[in-house]
């Protein structure tokens, strides 16, 4: 798997040629094309990656113990300055409800700053790699014209996470860390910028999507649940468990946030979610979230079309 190997040139002499970095583009134009992105090495990379970290957190509580390397806590460091960054862009007065303009401001200085954020986290003898991967974490944050977010830029922050495994800033034993701190920190920025600037969410599917927003929390989070004792699926539309358990599991601190941001009957203003609930078993949640994943997100082309390959994460086919 991804996380168990270090850079493939790792421990190779000059006789191989160094990997040369590049500032990722899109290559998913047309419809047609999907067929290129399915088959891509960066297809594997990005699924072995998912699914790598959903094994990892199974049946481990949020609050467990677990490594926290230097590389974390530079991640946790950068999130945090992106974090502050919104407290210092308050929202506009503006006639429309949503898409408050002062995220583009917020925006703009992601944009400026983000090489220069993602090179305190990359090995200094990886540095070339960083125009590469900081194309992520700009991709990661919603886009500025629509003022929107969605699953794809929540999959640009899971390829910037999987790129810093390719140039070893992440190791296989940074696994929980990587789920339970940094993604579940980038979660609480999402959801504050969300929030603060009234986000619209991308190419949602409205009450038939499973979130407005996120995606793969429910997939780990579902993982996190396998062969609990005594919280069953039907038991995360109780609020009572939700508000017990939430700090625990990633699952149910999804279902507080969209409590807190909708009203009325939970089946409907999230029939998807009301239906996993009567799925008898966790594993069988997270078996169909991972199925639901590749369906309703990777094999999208409104999704895909914005996805971006450079040479860690490569749109040439995987060799057979």
């Amino acid at each position: 798997s991804l996380l168990s190997c270090p850079s493939r040139h790792a421990n190779e002499d000059f006789e191989t040629p160094e990997v040369t970095f590049m500032v990722p583009k899109k290559e998913i134009s047309m419809v047609p094309d999907m067929g290129k992105w399915k088959r891509s090495q960066a297809y594997a990379d990005y699924i072995g990656f998912i699914l790598t970290l959903n094994e990892g957190v199974k049946g481990k509580k949020l609050t467990c113990d677990y490594k926290v390397s230097e590389t974390v806590e530079k991640l946790l460091d950068l999130l945090e300055t992106l974090d502050r960054w919104i407290n210092e862009t308050p929202p506009v007065d503006q006639p429309s409800r949503f898409g408050n303009k002062a995220y583009r401001t917020w925006y703009v200085k992601v944009d400026q700053e983000a090489e220069a954020l993602v090179s305190t986290v990359v090995p200094a003898e990886k540095s070339a790699a960083v125009p590469e991967i900081a194309v992520y974490l700009k991709e990661s944050v919603g886009n500025s014209t629509r003022i929107d977010y969605g699953t794809g830029h929540e999959a640009a922050f899971a390829a910037f996470l999987c790129c810093l495994c390719k140039v070893g800033a992440l190791r296989v034993d940074d696994q929980l860390a990587i789920v339970f701190k940094v993604f579940d920190r980038y979660l609480a920025v999402m959801r504050k910028l969300q929030r603060t600037y009234r986000m619209e969410p991308a190419g949602s599917q409205g009450v038939w999507g499973l979130d407005d927003f996120q995606f793969l929390p429910f997939i780990w989070g579902s993982s996190q649940f396998i062969d609990h004792p005594t919280i069953e699926p039907h038991h995360f539309i109780d609020e009572k468990v939700v508000n017990e358990h939430h700090q625990d599991y990633m699952f149910l601190e999804c279902i507080k946030f969209i409590n807190e941001m909708k009203t009325g009957p939970f089946a409907e203003h999230s029939n998807q979610l009301w239906n996993i609930s009567a799925v008898p078993s966790w594993s069988k949640v997270n078996q169909g979230l991972i199925r639901m994943y590749k369906a309703e997100c990777l094999e999208k082309f409104p999704v895909i079309q914005h996805f971006r390959f450079g040479s860690l994460l490569s749109i040439q086919p995987v060799n057979p």
